[in-house]
């Protein structure tokens, strides 16, 4: 069985639309307080331009965990 973890990092932008980062197989575990103070980066430097407007604040992280198994 494979086991996939990946960190997706939500953000509204100045056009009211929702954009994603996601980072496949960040380092575990993963720190909240880093998370945060990343995503506050992001959007205090304006680090990414987006084609949906510029990000202007962060919504809530979340993780995702894929288990893959062979069934034949």
């Amino acid at each position: 069985m494979a086991t996939k973890f990946a960190l997706h990092l939500a953000f509204m932008t100045d056009q009211n639309k929702k954009v994603r980062l996601n980072i496949p197989n960040p380092k575990q575990p993963v720190d909240s307080s880093a998370v945060d103070t990343a995503m506050q980066t992001i959007v205090n430097k304006n680090i990414f331009v987006m084609p949906q407007g510029k990000i202007t604040s962060s919504l809530p992280a979340e993780g995702t965990q894929t288990d893959t198994s062979s069934i034949s």
